[in-house]
């Protein structure tokens, strides 16, 4: 294990029926390639010693000796592949029954034999004929001479990671075996399998799987016979899935011949993580009372590997382009609309307010405003959409700001707030020449009381446009654009507004042009005069850093906890080819730096709707004190 990943391998050896030397050698090719690879643990299909498909040769003394002595064979081999546990599939004589096994050997050592649950007989399986189900109670089995643990029980804790296992059937079953490992500790599960193949039958056991994982908090191996087995009644592909918590995270190519191999890094870390905060999964350990017998093997710390063996998504808060795009956006908005027409009927408000800039953020919460209305039977004319141009704001946010509030029917107000600010300035003594914290924020407090007042007339409520990222930096004016009376974008962070926003283009022909130019328009809060040319010269991630990598690190830090350390690792397997190494430590530092220091601002937020899994509100997801230190995390992050 390396910094919280373990490498799992998926084997299928293409198996000769009945010929247990010829398996064995191919077994071993594949234990000596997953060792190449790095691998920590390999699972191999169920039966893999002898093939599945044997049928009455089961009960042949002859295969059954021999199974035995391809095991030692196998075992000495994994001698020289030091460090690695694996899984392999055989039948195995306890007292007067057969049982169905994985037995896990490692390091020369056969450590424990786990025989199938439940065996199925019914439609093309009729495994009773030669097989019993696992015993109720766990004892030890002899093999190879060797006596070992024998049960369903049983977890190998190898180098601190918990490896629990089940056989093929035991995952169909309504509580499979690994439902009671995972509550004893197991944090990976493998599955020795030998499923044929029907019509529609892989795409459900992808989802099987992968729903295993989430419902046991796990990691979940799953590997399945293939090439060589008997085609006589049904045909069998070599399948590998591996899933962490929910999410499938690697499978193989179907239809394939020879050995096969899949590889993936799972986070054992991040499971344990989840573990920890969901507090339902202790208590539904302590409720099972669940138990296990742990073989404890202890392996060093891997090396670093030269890459990590695992897709790191850059932007974990955008939905993934498939199928299923438009419905993750719906569901996304529809929060958003289902959140703001609540807060419109319980105040009896038929008025919004909502400052809008020309920029991403207030675009969002106009077209949020929007369906909202449309929603409710509402005219759009009660929602009061305030342009308020100032030192800073150039030609082309103020056009696209008055054509988008034009073009969604909405009532425009333009108000500048030059005057007022002098004044103010006047007011304080402070001069306009100098471009610092009070001229910048001066004028977001300004827009903010405008914005109340308005409400005030109006007889409606102020919506918030702020996002999660500005709030995760602290990337607002305390008691200006900071203050709403209710926030619906709180939820969203920078990366997902901007997706959404191009999601809302593309499904509305008549604002499509000008949302396509605010996406394009640099991200910036307009408080400092333009460039002579009238383009924007304040420009927020040239100020505080790449919005991606912000959301990034506000993932792994909110939704599993990780350290600095940690987090960057994963950043450069995902930003390596984007950001070079001391850019990403740059804005890291940065990130946890305004994380820290600008909680005070989370800690009195206006109400607004959570819509993923991470969210900052302090009445729900996150409760921090304002004056806790940042030393900690910093400091990791310089020894980078």
């Amino acid at each position: 294990m390396y910094q919280g990943f373990v490498r799992v391998c998926c084997a299928s050896p293409a198996v000769t029926v009945a010929d247990t030397e010829a398996n064995a050698t191919a077994i071993i090719e594949l234990i000596e390639s997953a060792r190449a690879n790095g691998a920590d643990v390999v699972v191999f299909p169920e039966m893999c010693i002898t093939a599945y498909t044997c049928g009455d040769l089961f009960h042949s003394s002859t295969l059954l000796e021999s199974a035995v002595k391809a095991l030692q064979k196998i075992v000495d081999a994994t001698a020289a592949c030091s460090s690695m546990l694996a899984a392999v599939g055989m039948p195995v004589r306890h007292g007067a029954a057969l049982y169905n096994c994985a037995v896990f050997i490692a390091d020369g050592h056969i450590l424990a034999a786990v025989p199938k649950t439940y065996i199925p007989n019914y439609n093309e399986f009729y495994e009773k004929r030669w097989f019993a189900s696992a015993p109720p109670c766990e004892t030890t089995v002899t093999l190879c001479g060797i006596e070992v643990p024998f049960g369903t029980d049983i977890i190998v804790d190898f180098g601190g990671v918990r490896v629990g296992a089940e056989i093929c059937e035991d995952l169909w079953t309504p509580v499979p075996p690994s439902c009671r490992l995972a509550l004893a500790g197991a944090e990976l599960i493998l599955n020795l399998s030998a499923s044929d193949d029907l019509i529609g039958k892989y795409a459900y056991l992808r989802s099987l799987v992968a729903q295993q994982s989430a419902r046991c908090m796990c990691a979940y191996a799953y590997s399945s016979a293939g090439f060589g087995e008997s085609s006589t009644d049904l045909v069998f592909d070599a399948k590998h899935f591996i899933a962490e918590n929910g999410r499938l995270i690697a499978s193989s190519p179907r239809w394939t011949s020879g050995n096969l191999l899949t590889t993936c890094d799972i986070d054992i870390e991040a499971i344990r993580r989840d573990r920890l905060h969901n507090t339902s999964f202790e208590a539904s350990a302590r409720r099972e009372d669940a138990d296990a017998t742990v073989v404890k093997v202890d392996v060093p710390e891997r090396k670093a590997p030269s890459k990590l063996l695992r897709t790191v998504d850059p932007h974990p808060f955008v939905p993934a382009v498939d199928e299923h795009l438009r419905d993750r956006c719906e569901e996304i908005i529809n929060i958003q609309v289902a959140g703001l027409a609540q807060r419109l009927s319980a105040t009896h408000c038929r008025s919004l307010t909502i400052g809008i800039s020309g920029g991403l953020d207030s675009t969002l919460a106009l077209l949020v405003a929007a369906r909202t209305f449309d929603r409710l039977g509402l005219d759009r004319k009660g929602i009061i959409a305030v342009t308020m141009p100032g030192f800073g704001t150039t030609g082309r946010t103020h056009s696209n700001a008055i054509e988008l509030v034009e073009k969604l029917g909405a009532t425009l107000r333009e108000i500048s707030i030059v005057p007022a600010v002098n004044q103010h300035f006047a007011d304080i003594g402070h001069d306009a020449s100098v471009h610092d914290v009070t001229y910048e924020n001066s004028q977001a407090r300004e827009r903010t009381q405008l914005l109340m007042d308005i409400a005030n007339q109006t007889g409606g409520m102020v919506l918030g446009t702020g996002d999660l990222s500005e709030l995760a930096l602290g990337w607002a004016t305390y008691n200006g654009d900071h203050m709403s009376m209710y926030g619906v974008n709180s939820g969203i962070p920078k990366t997902l507004v901007i997706y959404l926003t191009r999601y809302f283009a593309s499904i509305m022909p008549e604002v499509e042009s000008v949302l396509l130019d605010i996406i394009d328009t640099p991200i910036s809060p307009e408080l400092v005069p333009a460039e002579p040319n009238g383009t924007i010269k304040q420009k927020t991630e040239d100020l505080v850093g790449p919005y991606e990598l912000h959301d990034f690190f506000l993932y792994y830090t909110l939704r599993y906890g990780f350290s600095p350390r940690r987090i960057f690792t994963l950043a450069t397997a995902a930003f390596g080819d984007t950001y070079p190494r001391e850019t990403i430590i740059k804005w890291e530092r940065t990130f946890f730096r305004r994380f820290f220091n600008q909680q005070f601002k989370r800690s009195c937020l206006p109400d607004g709707p959570k819509v993923g899994s991470v969210c900052l509100s302090p009445r729900g997801d996150w409760r921090m004190p304002s004056d806790a230190s940042s030393a900690l995390w910093l400091k990791e992050i310089d020894e980078l």
